[in-house]
């Protein structure tokens, strides 16, 4: 069994140094971009940083790890040099003696499979999660998980440019950040992402009284949500206040500290010739740890619970629904009414 406390701690320093990283790519997007002549280089950069880095040190830290992480190597080793370089060159602040071998090294920890059975706990991260946000200079998100049974019992969420301040924008990047830790069963912290050995401060959400205006929070790109069936939700359950959009798993704190109140993630009628869309495991495993531990109640869009027992995908599942247990079941009922898109 895994210890953790010891483990916990370990992932925050983890995401803390992830979230230099990134940051101090997203700041230089522009140069990299003419370096690497390619408009996504800067978010590639930046996963493979924040991976290399977040690897070395649960491998560094914890006597074992299966991490089951976005990215390899292979495109890096087989690539122009200059990527490989710019990404060594990106770890360098937090690891300052990183060759271009213990970089690649340090990506491919993150090449395991999820096991085979439930029992035994793997890591899972997404370096970058919200790329879109990442290249328009918003909000974005790095995420690491623990799992075991088939939920995730450690998560921590590097928002890096996510103010504590609510009245502070979502398009306003903040200075300092926020990292949120929890842990099953001991409730969700936030900790400056520039100084992890302050106080954390504890978070807990308080359910409304009666029937408040419901602002919902959902995200920026159209892609793998339906907004229009999430607009027909909050109409069935009552006045709607203006959406909180951005992108990544900062969605699920803003709804753990009550800076909204419901996360929507409703799926999209698959393209012609295609299944439906599987949300990845790593997509959603910290945040809804995260979540639930202030007090939300998290599942898919029929009420399930996520079960992140088989493989990279939450092939069980459907949409995702956050919120305070009232609210959530009044959306779930919403949902019942209007039906899952595309089902």
């Amino acid at each position: 069994m895994i210890d953790l406390a010891h483990a916990a701690n370990v992932a925050r320093s983890a995401v803390a140094e992830a979230c230099v990283v990134c940051r101090a790519v997203q700041a230089d997007l522009a140069s990299i971009r003419s370096l690497l002549k390619d408009d996504k280089s800067p978010v590639t950069v930046a996963d493979f940083a924040s991976q290399a880095v977040i690897s070395r040190a649960l491998a560094e830290n914890l006597k074992t790890v299966r991490l089951v992480a976005e990215e390899t190597s292979e495109a890096l080793r087989g690539g122009d040099a200059t990527l490989v370089n710019a990404v060594v060159e990106a770890v360098r602040p937090v690891w300052p003696g990183a060759t271009r071998d213990d970089v690649l090294a340090a990506i491919d920890l993150g090449g395991a499979d999820p096991p085979k059975d439930s029992i035994h706990g793997f890591w899972t991260l997404d370096p970058i999660d919200g790329t879109k946000g990442f290249l328009r200079g918003g909000q974005y998100a790095v995420s690491l998980a623990y799992i075991e049974n088939g939920s995730p019992v450690i998560g921590v969420l590097g928002c890096p440019n996510l103010s504590a301040d609510f009245a502070r924008p979502f398009d306003d990047p903040d200075p300092r950040g926020c990292i949120y830790e929890a842990v099953a069963g001991r409730g969700l912290y936030e900790i400056p992402a520039d100084e992890i050995t302050a106080p954390p401060v504890h978070i807990r959400r308080l359910e409304a009284e009666g029937e408040e205006p419901v602002r919902m929070c959902e995200s920026v790109e159209n892609e793998h949500t339906s907004h229009d069936a999430s607009e027909r939700v909050i109409e069935m359950l009552g006045e709607p206040a203006p959406p909180a959009r951005l992108d990544s798993q900062a969605k699920y704190a803003v709804v753990a500290r009550g800076q909204a109140d419901l996360y929507l993630r409703l799926p999209r009628p698959p393209k012609p010739g295609r299944g439906p869309y599987l949300e990845k495991i790593w997509d959603h495993a910290a945040g809804a740890l995260v979540a639930h531990e202030a007090g939300a109640a998290v599942s898919d869009a029929m009420g399930n619970p996520l079960d992140f027992s088989h493989g990279r995908e939450l092939t069980k599942n459907r949409g995702i629904v956050v919120a305070p247990p009232r609210l959530h079941g009044r959306a779930i009922a919403a949902i019942r009414t209007i039906g899952v898109p595309g089902s």
